[in-house]
């Protein structure tokens, strides 16, 4: 069949255009199984097809209709028209034009109603506007069991005692109006009188109406050949057929729409929401979750929720910084170190083989001084508190959760109205007994094929995280060879600048510099992984959306929590611990000898690897939030000359030059807020700050999300959510787990636990002959003395300095017995009280602690007393009315029946009269 002809065969046979055919079958083609479309008709092989009807534009650029003004476009298509391609190249695309030809007329067979428009600005592209009339619209509300208003709620809800005050941070009711809230039911086409429709046109909403699109676009297929549908929107977004598909914005998000009917939705949320000026105010919930859908609102829910709880944290935190920043002069430790009589007089062994040299204990004065801001007792008091915060935060959240489920008619969505995905039924060809209904059903694989593809994807993110250990590893070594170098040049290059000598210790330059290289390593890794678990998590092939996502949430979260925590567990639980002493040190592979912490432990060092990598990451998400969407929406709009047209474009047009949303979609969100959250909670006893900068960068967050979302991307597919998914138990295991972490940060990397020890059990006397306990000379106490003479000949320094030429000993960080005794260069009995006291203090904190949080999560319900009354109401009313229904329809079906057999029974009876007066006549 030629071009030029109006309609469209079916092709019959295969097709003869191998440069097409590669280009488009890139990945493995779908088989397509019938299901869960009720309208739709198969196309027969010879059948013609009409094109679909092209239109002029009419200049109305506000416009939400089709030419006629009555129709509501539902959704948009994007192509290039083959036919205006050049001459040599066109017919690579004729393959292109057949699919999407057959694709648009099964959407036409399937009831759907199309229009289509060419762009203002480039005459080869071409615009496709989709319409789902009235009959279409309520047979999928019923496939998808969507939930509609049937009357009005008359339960009063409770109003909050400081809504005198929260008031004026909510949006403006002048502007977005306080909804009504309504009991709903499953819609059903047989009981459509029994539903609240005030008008017709506005009672399915705009995204309930581009969500029933896309479940019939993701579906409709696209071209037949023996038997087998190829199918799908996706597909043909991928192979090029067309360039775009989305639901369109209400107007443009910083002017109202010139028509009255448009409620300006996209432009009250950037005026109430995504505006700077609005950052103090709470945000729109219920406008954003019926422009954008549910899984964008209880996002925007859960992350203006998790700010609000870290507001608190954040208050405790700032205090024991300001607590520790007072005391840090006045802590004894830091005087003796600092003390010229005391640090001055310490002589510290070499902290490497050969090239480094003896120093003296008060070098590190400042640092030390740093080390008592984080390193007191006010992180012990913080940590315990963070790990009940956590708590509170994770059951108030469930409350909150289970309130917006109710009031989002989302409590009971994954059990009615999740359908299986298109990818998932296209490739059910093997049969099984349903165990629940015990009726048969078509799956993907069999038993051992599941297993297969589990165990491959298992492996491979196996695979993945001993990479990550293995890039960490290659930290460590780095570490231990670029302490070596500073070690022995960085104190003479730096002699000219006097003030920087105090600050930068070969230990604080090794760790900034390890902390850059890891989050580099971090940034690239996550580059590459991500589209790995992308393509397991596909191989795997989960039944519906919801099981895809929590798939492939728990992949990445496992790499990436390997990936961003691994270096902070080294430096908190690794370093430092196991260096042998002087004279026999432990060396990693032979050849590079263990790092060791500074005098006063290793947390000052967990603290700045926490403060780089939130620090860039924050920096590098916002970067990438807000400037990449920005720039590539000016040189796309640069490019395609609209930037420079007068011509007025249409509202469909607009949103086309509109960055798409990813496949995706908020994944990357979540997963950036849990991983913030483990910094929060795994390391908070080292970084009592980390929830203050937290708490910032989540007020830009929010701000920059909503911007990004409103301003810069297309309209999103809106979807139903019942919660934040598999990031549910993801945040709990983090919570619990930050118990562990906290409390082993403290007995471990802090120096805490051996001063407690010591001030109890081996200080002296203060000497004023109170007897009571002091922590005076509990430097000198902790710091074990070394002969030099018993170095060995590789580790025994090359220099030594002029002001130690006469010594014989110096002091190692140990709990060791001197030389000369017994036992020398053995752990004291001071080295066994202090472990027994470090795992005496995990044991208790963790029971005290778990109690606690069990106490807690027992105490409070995870569902208010009123919403479930609310839900036993609406269950009630929905029983009423389908009883009635039943009732109604019974009726109907019966009453000709009815009738029928008293209509004969009345013959019946007025005919044995009549033989009665014939019987008596005869008489």
């Amino acid at each position: 069949m030629s071009d030029d002809e109006n309609v469209l065969e079916m092709d019959s046979g295969p097709d003869s255009d191998p440069e097409a055919e590669t280009e488009l079958e890139m990945t493995e083609e779908l088989v397509y199984a019938q299901e869960f479309l009720p309208t739709y008709q198969v196309i027969e092989e010879g059948e013609a097809v009409a094109p679909v009807v092209k239109v002029e534009f009419n200049g109305l650029t506000d416009s939400l209709f089709f030419n006629d003004g009555k129709r509501r476009i539902d959704f948009v298509l994007v192509y290039e028209d083959e036919d205006k391609k050049d001459f040599e190249k066109r017919h690579t695309f004729q393959r292109r034009k057949r699919r999407r030809e057959y694709f648009e007329a099964s959407l036409v067979k399937m009831g759907m109603e199309l229009e289509a428009a060419a762009s203002v600005v480039d005459e080869k592209v071409l615009f496709v506007k989709v319409h789902m009339p009235w009959d279409v619209l309520c047979t999928y509300a019923e496939v998808l069991h969507i939930k509609l208003p049937i009357q009005p709620n008359d339960l009063t809800s409770k109003s909050s005692p400081f809504n005198w005050f929260t008031k004026h941070f909510y949006p403006s009711q002048d502007l977005i109006k306080e909804e009504v809230d309504y009991f709903t039911a499953p819609f059903a086409k047989d009981r459509l009188e029994y539903f609240y429709i005030k008008d017709q046109d506005q009672f399915f909403t705009p995204a309930m109406r581009s969500r029933m699109a896309y479940y019939i676009l993701s579906r409709a297929p696209y071209e037949v050949r023996r038997h087998v549908k190829k199918f799908g929107i996706s597909k043909l977004l991928d192979g090029g057929v067309y360039k775009a598909a989305y639901p369109l914005h209400d107007c443009r998000f910083n002017v109202k729409s010139m028509d009255e009917d448009c409620p300006n939705e996209r432009y009250l949320l950037y005026k109430e929401w995504a505006h700077p000026k609005s950052f103090y105010k709470m945000q729109p919930l219920d406008l954003i979750r019926n422009y954008y859908g549910e899984k964008i609102g209880i996002y925007f829910a859960w992350l203006g929720f998790y700010t609000g709880m870290l507001a608190f944290a954040a208050v405790v935190g700032l205090g024991c910084f300001i607590y520790g920043y007072k005391t840090q002069d006045t802590s004894t430790w830091s005087k003796e170190v600092c003390d010229p009589r005391i640090g001055g007089s310490i002589v510290m062994c070499p902290q490497c083989d050969r090239e480094c040299t003896y120093w003296r204990l008060n070098s590190t004065c400042e640092s030390s001084k740093k080390l008592c801001i984080f390193d007191n007792f006010g992180t012990l008091v913080f940590a315990v508190f963070m790990s009940i915060w956590v708590t509170l935060f994770l059951e108030f959240w469930k409350r909150y959760q289970a309130e917006l489920e109710y009031e989002w008619d989302t409590v009971e969505f994954l059990e009615q109205e999740e359908q299986p995905r298109p990818e998932y039924e296209a490739k059910c060809v093997h049969e099984r007994i349903n165990p629940i209904t015990k009726a048969k059903e078509m799956v993907p694989f069999t038993s051992c094929g599941k297993c297969i593809r589990l165990s491959f994807g298992i492996g491979t993110v196996l695979f993945w995280i001993l990479l990550i250990v293995a890039s960490v590893v290659g930290v460590i070594v780095y570490r231990l060879a670029v302490f070596f170098a500073f070690s022995a040049k960085l104190r003479q290059d730096l002699k000219e600048l006097e003030p920087f000598r105090e600050y930068v210790t070969p230990q604080m330059a090794t760790s900034v510099t390890a902390s850059i290289i890891s989050f580099v390593i971090i940034m690239f890794l996550n580059y590459v992984y991500e589209r790995v678990a992308i393509w397991i998590t596909d191989f795997e092939l989960p039944r519906t959306k919801t099981e895809y996502e929590n798939s492939l949430t728990l992949k990445m979260f496992l790499f990436q929590f390997v990936n961003y925590y691994s270096s902070c567990f080294y430096i908190a639980f690794f370093k430092g611990k196991v260096v042998g002493f002087p004279g026999q040190p432990v060396y990693w592979l032979g050849k590079y000898r263990n790092e060791e912490c500074d005098p006063g432990g290793c947390l000052i060092e967990l603290t700045t690897q926490l403060t780089v990598i939130m620090g860039g990451k924050a920096i590098w998400n916002n970067i990438q939030e807000v400037l990449l969407p920005w720039m590539k929406n000016m040189i796309f709009r640069y490019c395609s000359s609209s930037g420079r047209s007068e011509k007025p474009i249409p509202r469909w047009e607009q949103d086309y030059q509109l960055q798409p949303v990813g496949k995706l979609g908020l994944f990357y969100e979540y997963l950036e807020m849990v991983i913030q959250f483990g910094f929060v909670t795994l390391f908070v006893a080292s970084f009592p700050l980390a929830p203050l900068l937290a708490l910032i960068n989540n007020l830009f967050e929010i701000r920059v999300d909503a911007w990004k979302t409103t301003t810069q991307f297309r309209r999103v597919v809106p979807e139903k959510a019942q919660d934040i998914g598999a990031w549910q138990p993801i945040l709990q295991g983090v919570a619990i787990l930050a118990v562990v972490t906290n409390a082993m940060i403290i007995a471990f990397t802090s120096d805490m636990i051996p001063r407690l020890v010591y001030y109890w059990s081996f200080s002296v006397s203060d000497g004023e002959g109170n007897g009571m306990h002091t922590m005076a000379g509990y430097i000198n106490n902790t710091l074990s003395i070394f002969d030099i003479e018993d170095f060995s000949e590789k580790s025994r320094p090359l220099n030594m300095p002029y002001w130690f030429h006469n010594g014989t000993t110096c002091r190692y960080r140990d709990f060791r017995h001197p030389p000369g005794h017994p036992k020398q260069y053995e752990f004291s009995v001071y080295y066994w009280h202090v472990i027994a006291a470090k795992l005496a203090f995990i044991i208790v904190v963790e029971h005290i602690v778990y109690l606690t949080k069990f106490v807690l999560a027992y105490v409070i319900p995870d569902v208010p007393v009123t919403v479930k009354e609310q839900i036993k109401r609406e269950k009630y009313l929905t029983q009423v009315i389908l009883h009635e229904a039943s009732l109604h329809l019974v009726t109907k079906h019966m009453k000709p029946v009815a009738d029928k057999i008293l209509k004969h029974a009345a013959g019946q009876d007025e005919t044995e009269t009549d033989l009665d007066l014939d019987l008596d006549l005869h008489l």
